[in-house]
């Protein structure tokens, strides 16, 4: 893997990562104003699940490669 694509990786990463947890963030912020009287544990569980998902694209996204090498190798 070339040093352009590890850093395509990390900033599609590090977008992902924004995304997500901006998304987590509002609608923990929506969950927590609506329905739980503004209590504050909607929006950190919102903003946990939007850093979990991304952690976890950004890991295989990052092992792409090498999964990929490992089945083609597998199917031999």
């Amino acid at each position: 893997m070339s040093e352009k694509e590890l850093g395509q990786k990390w900033d599609r990463c590090l977008a992902d990562c924004a995304a997500k947890i901006g998304a987590g963030l509002g609608l923990g912020i929506v969950f927590s104003v609506v329905f739980f009287k503004r209590r504050t544990w909607p929006i950190a569980f919102g903003t946990g699940a939007g850093l979990g998902m991304s952690y976890s694209n950004c890991q295989n996204d990052l092992r792409s490669h090498y999964l990929l090498y490992n089945t083609i190798l597998k199917k031999q």
